[in-house]
């Protein structure tokens, strides 16, 4: 099955780590590549520790977003860790990158290494044209029936939705980064 954990509201990347516990559990392989990622975050140190789990990240220590897609506030926090570029025009390094990522994961699937594969902020990615609808295409035509496969991110494109299995779509009510409260350890990071 194909499942997609998409929309503006928080929790996507932790339901797939919640999905991939579930697998482990029950004794299955489990490759998570992380997309626009660095090892920052609290749970990787954890998850790469596990046996039968594979965790990789693709990506910079630095945020990257379209012009126009920030407010000012949210630009100014980030200061130096955020690259704006132009629609349709991403950094070629950050695009090489995740190219590199998205290979190894076609590696993967192709050798059957896991039953689940996460691709964790993959939806972003494709948005932002940091890796493209034919290299996800053909990905998903490989796929083989027994890999059980995880799309999470914002934004996910809506050819990849009608491709999908189940679709769950994490809607912002409210949030405390609203009032100023930024990423905590062990919560957010």
């Amino acid at each position: 099955m194909i499942q997609v954990y998409t929309g503006n509201g928080k929790g996507k990347t932790t339901a797939a780590i919640g999905l991939a516990i579930r697998a482990l559990g029950a004794g299955y392989r489990v490759f998570m590549m992380q997309f626009m990622k660095s090892l920052a975050y609290s749970e990787q140190r954890l998850l790469r520790e596990m046996s039968n789990m594979t965790l990789e990240t693709s990506g910079k220590p630095f945020f990257v977003a379209e012009e126009g897609m920030m407010d000012e506030k949210a630009r100014e926090q980030l200061g130096d860790d955020v690259v704006i570029f132009p629609k349709g025009k991403p950094p070629a390094d950050y695009v090489s990158l995740l190219t590199v990522g998205f290979d190894r994961v076609m590696g993967v699937i192709a050798k059957q290494e896991a039953e689940l594969v996460i691709l964790d902020e993959i939806n972003i990615a494709l948005s932002f044209g940091l890796l493209q609808r034919i290299q996800m295409e053909e990905l998903l035509d490989i796929l083989p029936a027994k890999t059980e496969l995880v799309c999470t991110g914002r934004n996910a494109p809506k050819w990849l939705l009608e491709r999908a299995d189940l679709i769950t779509e994490m809607r912002e009510v409210r949030h405390y980064y609203e009032r100023g409260i930024s990423a905590r350890k062990g919560i957010e990071n």
